[in-house]
């Protein structure tokens, strides 16, 4: 639960990351942010989250995915947080990184379109490295272990295996709850 995504707004509610509960609340505790209601768009400092979105540790939990139990407090687990001072805006770019490229690909095998889960998936380059090739996001792509195998040192015209789709670059938006669903809260303030 702790690891779970929120979204992070700048001062000017503009999101600029993505972060983990636990770093959400951390940020809250400290008075660097503030929780955002997801309905009423209401801010609250770590107390008044507390006082409208906490129940007794022994209650039944009404939602199982969206509360953290404490020792003595169930708590609902924020979904977006607005910052109080950072006003700028990051690069949007997602970083090139095995775990995006297994996202922007759906953990999907691009050869085979198989989900085999991630022990049996690798990272294919298309044209591969010693043709030239180059490790970037138009030039990698997911693929189970047989078709990376049975693919080999070859492109996928040379070994008769189509690419399911073209390899590029995600906006960072796409990156937005990778991996999982985003909360329709998100939706609100995460435009492509």
């Amino acid at each position: 639960m702790l690891d779970r995504s929120v979204l992070v707004l700048n001062k000017s509610w503009t999101p600029i990351a993505i972060t983990t509960v636990k770093r959400g609340f951390s940020l809250v505790f400290q008075d660097h942010a503030h929780i955002v209601h997801p309905e009423t768009y209401e801010m609250h400092d770590f107390e008044s989250w507390l006082a409208g979105n906490a129940l007794p540790a022994d209650a039944p939990i009404p939602d199982a995915e969206l509360w953290l139990r404490t020792t003595n407090l169930l708590i609902k687990v924020p979904e977006v947080i607005v910052l109080g001072r950072f006003n700028g805006v990051p690069r949007r770019e997602l970083a090139f990184n095995r775990r995006n490229v297994y996202r922007r690909d759906g953990f999907q095998c691009q050869y085979c379109g198989a989900k085999p889960g991630l022990k049996h998936l690798s990272i294919d380059h298309v044209n591969p490295v010693s043709k030239g090739g180059v490790t970037n996001w138009e030039n990698c792509v997911v693929a189970c272990v047989r078709c990376n195998t049975r693919k080999g040192n070859r492109t996928p015209e040379q070994a008769a295996m189509p690419l399911r789709t073209e390899p590029g670059k995600p906006n960072w938006s796409d990156g937005v709850g990778f991996g999982e669903r985003a909360p329709a809260s998100w939706t609100r303030f995460v435009k492509g």
